[in-house]
């Protein structure tokens, strides 16, 4: 995929991939830091455990902004959430 305002590879970044099971040529950074995170019930399929008494959300194995089919989806999820 070419890089647009819908998506970005990051080829030179020291931690690509930063997930497994995308594609290189497919892998979009343009979410490096997902904006999903503060929210329990994004779309995304993160874990969440138990430390020292708190539930914590854990999305490395969550691959849903490293998508680039999914950069509608994600800004339809935003807007509904912030505004």
């Amino acid at each position: 995929m070419k890089n647009s305002s819908k998506f970005f590879s990051n080829k030179e970044c020291e931690y690509f991939p930063c997930h497994n099971g995308i594609q290189e040529e497919d892998f979009n950074c343009l979410f490096c830091y997902c904006p999903l995170n503060r929210f329990d019930d994004c779309p995304g399929n993160p874990n969440f455990t138990l430390k020292d008494d708190k539930t914590v959300k854990n999305c490395v194995n969550c691959n849903f902004p490293h998508i680039a089919e999914n950069y509608e989806k994600l800004l339809k999820f935003l807007k509904n959430k912030l505004y």
